[in-house]
Protein backbone atom coordinates (compact mmCIF):
# COMPACT_ATOMS: atom_id res chain seq x y z
CA UNK A 1 0.00 0.00 0.00
CA UNK A 2 1.52 3.35 -1.00
CA UNK A 3 2.23 6.04 1.57
CA UNK A 4 2.26 9.75 0.83
CA UNK A 5 4.88 10.21 -1.93
CA UNK A 6 8.23 11.65 -0.83
CA UNK A 7 9.31 15.14 -1.78
CA UNK A 8 12.36 13.83 -3.69
CA UNK A 9 11.54 10.55 -5.46
CA UNK A 10 14.37 8.29 -6.54
CA UNK A 11 15.62 8.32 -10.17
CA UNK A 12 14.04 4.90 -10.70
CA UNK A 13 10.66 6.24 -9.55
CA UNK A 14 11.00 9.20 -11.90
CA UNK A 15 11.87 6.86 -14.79
CA UNK A 16 8.71 4.86 -14.06
CA UNK A 17 6.69 8.07 -14.02
CA UNK A 18 8.14 9.05 -17.38
CA UNK A 19 7.00 5.72 -18.85
CA UNK A 20 3.48 6.37 -17.49
CA UNK A 21 3.62 9.86 -18.99
CA UNK A 22 4.65 8.48 -22.42
CA UNK A 23 1.76 5.99 -22.28
CA UNK A 24 -0.71 8.65 -21.05
CA UNK A 25 -1.78 6.05 -18.49
CA UNK A 26 -4.95 7.28 -16.76
CA UNK A 27 -4.32 4.97 -13.80
CA UNK A 28 -1.66 7.46 -12.67
CA UNK A 29 -3.79 10.59 -13.16
CA UNK A 30 -3.51 12.75 -10.04
CA UNK A 31 -0.78 10.56 -8.55
CA UNK A 32 1.93 12.80 -9.98
CA UNK A 33 2.39 15.92 -12.10
CA UNK A 34 5.14 16.65 -14.62
CA UNK A 35 6.90 20.01 -14.75
CA UNK A 36 8.45 20.73 -18.16
CA UNK A 37 11.52 22.93 -17.77
CA UNK A 38 11.54 24.04 -21.40
CA UNK A 39 8.03 25.57 -21.13
CA UNK A 40 7.57 26.28 -17.41
CA UNK A 41 4.27 24.34 -17.51
CA UNK A 42 3.19 21.38 -15.39
CA UNK A 43 0.78 18.71 -16.66
CA UNK A 44 -1.18 15.61 -15.75
CA UNK A 45 0.11 12.22 -17.00
CA UNK A 46 -2.87 12.07 -19.40
CA UNK A 47 -2.08 15.38 -21.14
CA UNK A 48 -2.61 15.16 -24.91
CA UNK A 49 0.30 17.49 -25.65
CA UNK A 50 3.47 16.08 -27.21
CA UNK A 51 5.51 14.16 -24.66
CA UNK A 52 8.53 16.23 -23.57
CA UNK A 53 12.03 14.81 -23.57
CA UNK A 54 13.07 13.04 -20.38
CA UNK A 55 15.74 15.59 -19.48
CA UNK A 56 13.13 18.36 -19.53
CA UNK A 57 10.85 16.63 -17.00
CA UNK A 58 10.60 17.13 -13.26
CA UNK A 59 8.06 15.11 -11.31
CA UNK A 60 5.91 16.18 -8.36
CA UNK A 61 3.43 14.36 -6.14
CA UNK A 62 1.22 17.45 -5.68
CA UNK A 63 0.20 20.42 -7.79
CA UNK A 64 1.31 22.65 -4.92
CA UNK A 65 4.83 21.25 -5.18
CA UNK A 66 4.95 22.00 -8.92
CA UNK A 67 3.71 25.56 -8.39
CA UNK A 68 6.14 26.12 -5.51
CA UNK A 69 8.90 25.18 -7.97
CA UNK A 70 7.72 27.90 -10.35
CA UNK A 71 5.66 25.90 -12.86
CA UNK A 72 2.26 27.09 -14.17
CA UNK A 73 -0.72 24.75 -14.74
CA UNK A 74 -1.32 23.48 -18.26
CA UNK A 75 -4.36 25.05 -19.94
CA UNK A 76 -4.89 21.92 -22.03
CA UNK A 77 -5.00 19.06 -19.51
CA UNK A 78 -5.99 21.35 -16.58
CA UNK A 79 -4.43 19.87 -13.40
CA UNK A 80 -7.42 20.98 -11.31
CA UNK A 81 -9.50 18.25 -13.02
CA UNK A 82 -7.27 15.38 -11.85
CA UNK A 83 -8.42 12.91 -9.17
CA UNK A 84 -6.99 13.62 -5.75
CA UNK A 85 -4.14 11.42 -4.53
CA UNK A 86 -5.46 10.11 -1.22
CA UNK A 87 -3.14 7.47 0.24
CA UNK A 88 -4.12 5.69 3.46
CA UNK A 89 -2.10 4.11 6.24
CA UNK A 90 -2.94 2.58 9.59
CA UNK A 91 0.65 2.41 10.86
CA UNK A 92 2.84 5.42 9.96
CA UNK A 93 1.91 8.22 12.37
CA UNK A 94 3.47 10.95 10.21
CA UNK A 95 1.64 9.75 7.10
CA UNK A 96 -1.64 9.50 9.01
CA UNK A 97 -1.24 13.08 10.25
CA UNK A 98 -0.58 14.45 6.75
CA UNK A 99 -3.47 12.45 5.30
CA UNK A 100 -5.90 13.74 7.91
CA UNK A 101 -4.72 17.32 7.45
CA UNK A 102 -5.08 17.16 3.65
CA UNK A 103 -8.51 15.60 3.97
CA UNK A 104 -9.65 18.52 6.12
CA UNK A 105 -7.98 21.11 3.90
CA UNK A 106 -9.69 19.70 0.79
CA UNK A 107 -13.02 21.05 2.09
CA UNK A 108 -13.79 24.45 0.48
CA UNK A 109 -14.98 25.70 3.87
CA UNK A 110 -11.30 25.76 4.88
CA UNK A 111 -10.18 27.95 2.00
CA UNK A 112 -11.00 31.38 3.40
CA UNK A 113 -8.05 33.77 3.25
CA UNK A 114 -9.39 35.52 6.33
CA UNK A 115 -8.32 32.55 8.48
CA UNK A 116 -4.64 32.74 7.55
CA UNK A 117 -2.34 31.35 10.20
CA UNK A 118 -5.27 31.07 12.60
CA UNK A 119 -6.74 28.41 10.32
CA UNK A 120 -3.53 26.37 10.47
CA UNK A 121 -3.51 26.72 14.26
CA UNK A 122 -7.12 25.50 14.41
CA UNK A 123 -6.30 22.58 12.15
CA UNK A 124 -3.30 21.64 14.28
CA UNK A 125 -5.41 21.81 17.45
CA UNK A 126 -8.01 19.53 15.89
CA UNK A 127 -5.28 17.04 14.96
CA UNK A 128 -3.78 17.22 18.45
CA UNK A 129 -0.41 18.74 17.49
CA UNK A 130 1.17 22.19 17.59
CA UNK A 131 0.93 24.40 14.51
CA UNK A 132 4.74 24.46 14.38
CA UNK A 133 4.83 20.66 14.26
CA UNK A 134 2.16 20.60 11.55
CA UNK A 135 4.14 23.05 9.39
CA UNK A 136 7.33 21.04 9.95
CA UNK A 137 5.62 17.77 8.94
CA UNK A 138 4.12 19.38 5.81
CA UNK A 139 7.52 20.69 4.79
CA UNK A 140 9.25 17.36 5.45
CA UNK A 141 6.68 15.13 3.74
CA UNK A 142 5.23 17.36 1.03
CA UNK A 143 7.85 20.07 0.56
CA UNK A 144 5.30 22.87 0.96
CA UNK A 145 3.67 24.67 3.89
CA UNK A 146 -0.05 24.30 4.70
CA UNK A 147 -0.57 27.94 3.63
CA UNK A 148 1.12 27.29 0.29
CA UNK A 149 -0.96 24.18 -0.29
CA UNK A 150 -4.15 26.14 0.47
CA UNK A 151 -3.12 29.01 -1.79
CA UNK A 152 -2.58 26.61 -4.70
CA UNK A 153 -5.89 24.88 -3.99
CA UNK A 154 -7.75 28.22 -4.02
CA UNK A 155 -6.14 29.30 -7.29
CA UNK A 156 -6.89 25.99 -9.01
CA UNK A 157 -10.51 26.13 -7.81
CA UNK A 158 -10.82 29.66 -9.18
CA UNK A 159 -9.25 28.52 -12.45
CA UNK A 160 -11.91 25.83 -12.81
CA UNK A 161 -14.73 28.26 -12.07
CA UNK A 162 -13.37 30.69 -14.66
CA UNK A 163 -13.04 27.99 -17.31
CA UNK A 164 -16.33 26.15 -16.74
CA UNK A 165 -18.82 28.82 -15.66
CA UNK A 166 -19.81 32.36 -16.48
CA UNK A 167 -19.91 33.45 -12.85
CA UNK A 168 -18.77 37.06 -12.37
CA UNK A 169 -15.15 37.34 -11.30
CA UNK A 170 -16.29 38.73 -7.94
CA UNK A 171 -18.27 35.56 -7.21
CA UNK A 172 -15.40 33.39 -8.43
CA UNK A 173 -13.03 35.12 -6.02
CA UNK A 174 -15.37 34.69 -3.07
CA UNK A 175 -16.24 31.06 -3.92
CA UNK A 176 -12.54 30.21 -4.07
CA UNK A 177 -11.93 31.72 -0.63
CA UNK A 178 -10.28 35.05 -1.52
CA UNK A 179 -11.02 37.98 0.74
CA UNK A 180 -11.38 40.50 -2.11
CA UNK A 181 -11.37 40.72 -5.90
CA UNK A 182 -8.22 42.84 -5.81
CA UNK A 183 -6.31 40.20 -3.84
CA UNK A 184 -7.62 37.52 -6.19
CA UNK A 185 -6.59 39.42 -9.32
CA UNK A 186 -3.13 40.12 -7.91
CA UNK A 187 -2.59 36.50 -6.82
CA UNK A 188 -3.83 35.09 -10.11
CA UNK A 189 -1.74 37.42 -12.27
CA UNK A 190 1.44 36.99 -10.24
CA UNK A 191 1.06 33.21 -10.03
CA UNK A 192 -0.11 32.36 -13.55
CA UNK A 193 0.96 35.39 -15.57
CA UNK A 194 -2.62 35.86 -16.78
CA UNK A 195 -5.57 38.04 -15.88
CA UNK A 196 -8.57 35.98 -14.72
CA UNK A 197 -10.61 37.13 -17.71
CA UNK A 198 -8.07 35.54 -20.10
CA UNK A 199 -9.11 32.07 -18.94
CA UNK A 200 -12.74 32.53 -19.89
CA UNK A 201 -13.78 30.04 -22.53
CA UNK A 202 -15.56 31.19 -25.66
CA UNK A 203 -19.00 30.01 -26.69
CA UNK A 204 -21.04 30.82 -23.58
CA UNK A 205 -22.89 34.05 -23.17
CA UNK A 206 -25.36 33.37 -20.39
CA UNK A 207 -24.74 33.57 -16.65
CA UNK A 208 -24.80 29.80 -16.20
CA UNK A 209 -22.32 27.05 -16.85
CA UNK A 210 -20.37 27.39 -20.08
CA UNK A 211 -20.29 23.63 -20.55
CA UNK A 212 -20.28 20.52 -18.35
CA UNK A 213 -17.54 20.40 -15.73
CA UNK A 214 -15.22 17.45 -16.32
CA UNK A 215 -14.22 15.47 -13.23
CA UNK A 216 -11.32 13.07 -13.72
CA UNK A 217 -11.26 9.47 -12.48
CA UNK A 218 -8.77 6.60 -12.47
CA UNK A 219 -9.65 3.43 -14.40
CA UNK A 220 -10.89 0.80 -14.10
CA UNK A 221 -14.26 2.19 -13.05
CA UNK A 222 -17.41 0.05 -12.84
CA UNK A 223 -20.08 2.68 -13.48
CA UNK A 224 -22.71 0.02 -14.19
CA UNK A 225 -22.47 -1.49 -10.69
CA UNK A 226 -22.39 1.90 -8.97
CA UNK A 227 -25.47 3.15 -10.82
CA UNK A 228 -27.26 -0.13 -10.10
CA UNK A 229 -26.66 0.50 -6.38
CA UNK A 230 -28.15 3.99 -6.64
CA UNK A 231 -31.07 2.81 -8.79
CA UNK A 232 -32.06 0.18 -6.23
CA UNK A 233 -32.26 2.86 -3.52
CA UNK A 234 -33.47 5.92 -5.47
CA UNK A 235 -36.41 7.93 -4.16
CA UNK A 236 -38.97 9.13 -6.69
CA UNK A 237 -38.93 12.89 -7.02
CA UNK A 238 -35.42 13.16 -5.58
CA UNK A 239 -33.30 11.05 -7.94
CA UNK A 240 -33.52 9.62 -11.44
CA UNK A 241 -31.00 6.99 -12.56
CA UNK A 242 -30.55 5.62 -16.09
CA UNK A 243 -28.27 2.61 -16.40
CA UNK A 244 -28.44 1.13 -19.89
CA UNK A 245 -25.95 0.29 -22.63
CA UNK A 246 -26.79 3.56 -24.37
CA UNK A 247 -27.12 5.85 -21.33
CA UNK A 248 -25.43 5.96 -17.95
CA UNK A 249 -26.41 9.01 -15.96
CA UNK A 250 -27.78 10.23 -12.65
CA UNK A 251 -29.98 13.26 -12.00
CA UNK A 252 -31.00 14.51 -8.60
CA UNK A 253 -31.81 17.55 -6.50
CA UNK A 254 -29.19 19.04 -4.17
CA UNK A 255 -29.07 21.33 -1.15
CA UNK A 256 -25.71 22.76 -0.01
CA UNK A 257 -24.49 25.21 2.61
CA UNK A 258 -22.34 27.94 1.06
CA UNK A 259 -20.98 31.03 2.75
CA UNK A 260 -23.39 30.80 5.64
CA UNK A 261 -26.46 30.35 3.42
CA UNK A 262 -28.25 27.43 1.84
CA UNK A 263 -28.34 26.99 -1.94
CA UNK A 264 -30.39 24.42 -3.81
CA UNK A 265 -30.87 23.15 -7.33
CA UNK A 266 -30.34 20.12 -9.52
CA UNK A 267 -27.42 18.28 -11.07
CA UNK A 268 -26.93 15.82 -13.91
CA UNK A 269 -23.98 13.42 -13.97
CA UNK A 270 -22.96 11.54 -17.12
CA UNK A 271 -20.12 9.04 -17.41
CA UNK A 272 -17.56 9.39 -20.19
CA UNK A 273 -15.48 6.33 -19.42
CA UNK A 274 -13.45 6.33 -22.66
CA UNK A 275 -12.12 9.75 -21.58
CA UNK A 276 -11.89 8.71 -17.91
CA UNK A 277 -14.16 11.44 -16.59
CA UNK A 278 -17.63 12.33 -15.36
CA UNK A 279 -19.50 15.30 -16.84
CA UNK A 280 -21.27 17.46 -14.26
CA UNK A 281 -24.02 19.90 -15.14
CA UNK A 282 -25.56 22.01 -12.39
CA UNK A 283 -28.37 24.53 -12.18
CA UNK A 284 -27.41 28.20 -11.95
CA UNK A 285 -28.37 28.40 -8.28
CA UNK A 286 -25.64 25.92 -7.36
CA UNK A 287 -22.79 27.56 -9.28
CA UNK A 288 -21.67 29.90 -6.45
CA UNK A 289 -21.09 26.69 -4.44
CA UNK A 290 -19.42 24.80 -7.30
CA UNK A 291 -16.22 23.94 -5.37
CA UNK A 292 -18.31 22.37 -2.57
CA UNK A 293 -20.51 20.63 -5.14
CA UNK A 294 -17.52 19.17 -6.99
CA UNK A 295 -16.15 17.79 -3.73
CA UNK A 296 -19.49 16.20 -2.86
CA UNK A 297 -19.85 14.68 -6.33
CA UNK A 298 -16.35 13.26 -6.16
CA UNK A 299 -17.30 11.64 -2.84
CA UNK A 300 -20.68 10.46 -4.17
CA UNK A 301 -19.03 8.61 -7.08
CA UNK A 302 -15.76 7.76 -5.25
CA UNK A 303 -13.76 9.39 -8.02
CA UNK A 304 -10.57 9.76 -5.96
CA UNK A 305 -10.16 6.05 -5.21
CA UNK A 306 -6.88 4.44 -6.25
CA UNK A 307 -7.95 1.06 -7.71
CA UNK A 308 -4.39 -0.24 -7.96
CA UNK A 309 -3.62 0.33 -4.26
CA UNK A 310 -6.96 -1.15 -3.16
CA UNK A 311 -6.76 -4.16 -5.46
CA UNK A 312 -3.21 -4.95 -4.36
CA UNK A 313 -4.54 -5.64 -0.85
CA UNK A 314 -7.87 -7.28 -1.77
CA UNK A 315 -6.80 -9.33 -4.80
CA UNK A 316 -5.72 -12.37 -2.73
CA UNK A 317 -9.23 -12.57 -1.24
CA UNK A 318 -11.53 -11.75 -4.18
CA UNK A 319 -11.51 -12.65 -7.84
CA UNK A 320 -12.35 -9.47 -9.76
CA UNK A 321 -13.99 -6.29 -8.51
CA UNK A 322 -11.11 -3.92 -9.23
CA UNK A 323 -13.46 -1.33 -10.76
CA UNK A 324 -15.99 -1.34 -7.91
CA UNK A 325 -16.32 1.94 -6.00
CA UNK A 326 -17.89 2.62 -2.62
CA UNK A 327 -21.09 4.66 -3.23
CA UNK A 328 -21.09 7.90 -1.29
CA UNK A 329 -23.69 10.58 -0.74
CA UNK A 330 -24.25 14.28 -1.42
CA UNK A 331 -25.92 14.75 1.96
CA UNK A 332 -24.65 12.94 5.04
CA UNK A 333 -27.83 13.64 6.99
CA UNK A 334 -29.98 12.18 4.21
CA UNK A 335 -27.80 9.06 4.17
CA UNK A 336 -27.93 8.73 7.97
CA UNK A 337 -31.74 8.91 7.99
CA UNK A 338 -31.94 6.23 5.32
CA UNK A 339 -29.45 4.08 7.26
CA UNK A 340 -31.66 4.26 10.34
CA UNK A 341 -34.75 3.42 8.29
CA UNK A 342 -32.92 0.42 6.82
CA UNK A 343 -32.08 -1.20 10.15
CA UNK A 344 -33.02 -4.91 10.07
CA UNK A 345 -35.38 -4.61 7.07
CA UNK A 346 -35.01 -5.05 3.32
CA UNK A 347 -33.75 -2.35 0.97
CA UNK A 348 -37.20 -2.14 -0.66
CA UNK A 349 -38.97 -1.67 2.70
CA UNK A 350 -36.46 0.99 3.76
CA UNK A 351 -36.96 2.85 0.47
CA UNK A 352 -40.73 2.85 1.04
CA UNK A 353 -40.29 4.48 4.45
CA UNK A 354 -37.79 7.02 3.10
CA UNK A 355 -40.20 7.90 0.28
CA UNK A 356 -42.88 8.70 2.87
CA UNK A 357 -40.44 10.92 4.80
CA UNK A 358 -39.52 12.73 1.58
CA UNK A 359 -43.12 13.41 0.56
CA UNK A 360 -44.21 14.43 4.08
CA UNK A 361 -41.27 16.67 5.07
CA UNK A 362 -39.43 17.40 1.80
CA UNK A 363 -39.31 20.81 0.15
CA UNK A 364 -40.76 21.23 -3.37
CA UNK A 365 -38.36 22.45 -6.05
CA UNK A 366 -38.73 23.29 -9.74
CA UNK A 367 -36.44 21.44 -12.17
CA UNK A 368 -36.39 20.86 -15.95
CA UNK A 369 -37.57 17.28 -15.40
CA UNK A 370 -40.90 16.16 -13.91
CA UNK A 371 -39.08 13.20 -12.31
CA UNK A 372 -37.31 15.61 -9.94
CA UNK A 373 -39.53 17.72 -7.72
CA UNK A 374 -38.38 17.33 -4.09
CA UNK A 375 -35.44 18.30 -1.89
CA UNK A 376 -34.76 15.86 0.93
CA UNK A 377 -35.91 17.32 4.28
CA UNK A 378 -33.25 19.39 6.02
CA UNK A 379 -32.06 18.48 9.50
CA UNK A 380 -33.76 21.62 10.81
CA UNK A 381 -37.11 20.55 9.31
CA UNK A 382 -36.97 17.03 10.74
CA UNK A 383 -35.79 18.34 14.10
CA UNK A 384 -39.19 20.05 14.39
CA UNK A 385 -41.10 16.81 13.77
CA UNK A 386 -42.77 14.94 16.60
CA UNK A 387 -42.65 11.19 17.26
CA UNK A 388 -46.30 11.02 16.25
CA UNK A 389 -45.50 12.67 12.91
CA UNK A 390 -42.99 9.92 12.18
CA UNK A 391 -45.17 7.20 13.65
CA UNK A 392 -47.94 8.00 11.19
CA UNK A 393 -45.48 7.16 8.39
CA UNK A 394 -45.03 3.63 9.76
CA UNK A 395 -41.70 4.31 11.49
CA UNK A 396 -41.33 2.38 14.75
CA UNK A 397 -40.57 4.12 18.03
CA UNK A 398 -36.88 3.22 18.27
CA UNK A 399 -36.17 4.63 14.81
CA UNK A 400 -38.25 7.72 15.55
CA UNK A 401 -35.93 8.53 18.44
CA UNK A 402 -32.84 7.91 16.32
CA UNK A 403 -34.02 10.15 13.46
CA UNK A 404 -34.97 12.99 15.79
CA UNK A 405 -31.64 12.74 17.65
CA UNK A 406 -29.74 12.78 14.34
CA UNK A 407 -31.72 15.77 13.10
CA UNK A 408 -31.10 17.77 16.26
CA UNK A 409 -27.40 16.91 16.32
CA UNK A 410 -26.85 17.93 12.69
CA UNK A 411 -29.06 21.03 12.93
CA UNK A 412 -27.15 22.25 15.98
CA UNK A 413 -23.75 21.59 14.43
CA UNK A 414 -22.82 19.01 17.06
CA UNK A 415 -22.72 16.31 14.36
CA UNK A 416 -20.87 16.72 11.05
CA UNK A 417 -21.60 13.93 8.60
CA UNK A 418 -19.22 14.44 5.70
CA UNK A 419 -15.65 13.59 4.69
CA UNK A 420 -14.19 16.38 6.85
CA UNK A 421 -15.49 14.82 10.08
CA UNK A 422 -13.28 13.29 12.75
CA UNK A 423 -14.18 9.65 12.08
CA UNK A 424 -13.54 8.02 15.50
CA UNK A 425 -15.18 10.90 17.40
CA UNK A 426 -18.17 11.03 15.04
CA UNK A 427 -18.73 7.28 15.22
CA UNK A 428 -18.55 7.41 19.00
CA UNK A 429 -21.08 10.26 19.04
CA UNK A 430 -23.39 8.32 16.73
CA UNK A 431 -23.30 5.23 18.96
CA UNK A 432 -24.38 7.37 21.92
CA UNK A 433 -27.59 8.37 20.16
CA UNK A 434 -30.74 6.35 20.92
CA UNK A 435 -31.44 3.62 18.38
CA UNK A 436 -28.01 3.76 16.70
CA UNK A 437 -25.65 0.84 17.12
CA UNK A 438 -22.37 -0.17 15.57
CA UNK A 439 -23.87 -1.35 12.24
CA UNK A 440 -25.48 2.04 11.58
CA UNK A 441 -22.40 4.01 12.69
CA UNK A 442 -20.13 1.89 10.46
CA UNK A 443 -22.47 2.22 7.48
CA UNK A 444 -22.58 6.02 7.89
CA UNK A 445 -18.77 6.07 8.15
CA UNK A 446 -18.48 3.94 5.02
CA UNK A 447 -20.71 6.11 2.82
CA UNK A 448 -20.98 9.59 4.37
CA UNK A 449 -17.65 9.99 6.21
CA UNK A 450 -15.78 8.26 3.34
CA UNK A 451 -13.77 6.10 5.73
CA UNK A 452 -12.13 3.37 3.60
CA UNK A 453 -11.68 1.01 6.55
CA UNK A 454 -15.28 1.05 7.82
CA UNK A 455 -16.73 -2.41 8.30
CA UNK A 456 -20.34 -3.09 9.43
CA UNK A 457 -19.50 -6.42 11.01
CA UNK A 458 -23.08 -7.03 12.14
CA UNK A 459 -24.44 -7.01 8.58
CA UNK A 460 -26.38 -10.20 7.84
CA UNK A 461 -25.50 -10.12 4.13
CA UNK A 462 -21.80 -10.02 5.04
CA UNK A 463 -22.31 -12.99 7.36
CA UNK A 464 -23.74 -14.92 4.40
CA UNK A 465 -20.91 -13.85 2.09
CA UNK A 466 -18.24 -14.72 4.66
CA UNK A 467 -20.00 -17.95 5.63
CA UNK A 468 -19.96 -17.15 9.35
CA UNK A 469 -23.72 -17.39 9.98
CA UNK A 470 -23.25 -20.49 12.10
CA UNK A 471 -20.51 -19.02 14.26
CA UNK A 472 -21.35 -18.43 17.95
CA UNK A 473 -20.63 -14.70 17.40
CA UNK A 474 -21.00 -13.96 13.67
CA UNK A 475 -19.94 -10.29 13.97
CA UNK A 476 -16.71 -11.20 15.72
CA UNK A 477 -16.03 -13.93 13.16
CA UNK A 478 -16.66 -11.44 10.33
CA UNK A 479 -14.20 -8.99 11.88
CA UNK A 480 -11.56 -11.69 12.13
CA UNK A 481 -12.12 -12.76 8.51
CA UNK A 482 -11.80 -9.17 7.24
CA UNK A 483 -8.75 -8.21 9.30
CA UNK A 484 -6.43 -8.87 6.34
CA UNK A 485 -8.41 -6.39 4.19
CA UNK A 486 -7.17 -3.38 6.18
CA UNK A 487 -7.10 -0.45 5.43
CA UNK A 488 -9.65 -1.13 2.66
CA UNK A 489 -12.37 -3.04 4.51
CA UNK A 490 -15.05 -0.76 3.05
CA UNK A 491 -14.06 -1.94 -0.42
CA UNK A 492 -13.88 -5.55 0.76
CA UNK A 493 -17.41 -5.27 2.15
CA UNK A 494 -18.60 -3.83 -1.17
CA UNK A 495 -17.03 -6.71 -3.09
CA UNK A 496 -18.73 -9.20 -0.77
CA UNK A 497 -22.09 -7.41 -1.12
CA UNK A 498 -21.64 -7.47 -4.89
CA UNK A 499 -21.56 -11.25 -4.91
CA UNK A 500 -17.81 -11.76 -5.24
CA UNK A 501 -17.13 -14.81 -3.07
CA UNK A 502 -14.27 -14.05 -0.68
CA UNK A 503 -11.64 -16.64 0.13
CA UNK A 504 -11.23 -16.84 3.88
CA UNK A 505 -7.97 -17.18 5.83
CA UNK A 506 -7.15 -20.54 7.31
CA UNK A 507 -8.39 -20.89 10.91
Amino acid sequence: MPDTPPVHPSPDEDDARYLALKARDARFDGRFFTGVTSTGIYCRPVCAARTPRREHCRFFALAAQAEAAGFRPCLRCRPELAPQALAWSVQDATTILVQQALRLLHAPEAWSEAGGRALVAQLAARLGVSDRHLRRIFQAVLGVSPQRWLHTRRLLAAKQLLADTRLPVTEVALAAGFASVRRFNDAFASHYGLAPSQLRRSGATCAGAARPVRLGLRPPYDARSLLAWFATRQLHGLEDVRNTDSEQRLRRTVRLASGGRSVAGWIELRFDLPRHCVLLEASDGLLPALPQLIGRVRDLLDLDADPAAIHAVLQPFFEGGEGLRVPGTLDGFELAVQAVLGQQITVAAARTLAQRVLERFGEPIATPWPELRWLFPSAAALAQATPDDLGRLGIVRQRQAAILALARGVASGALVLDASADVPATMAALRELPGIGDWTAQYIALRALRWPDAFPAGDVALHHALDVRGAPQPARAALAAAEAWRPWRSYGALRAWSGLAPSLPNP
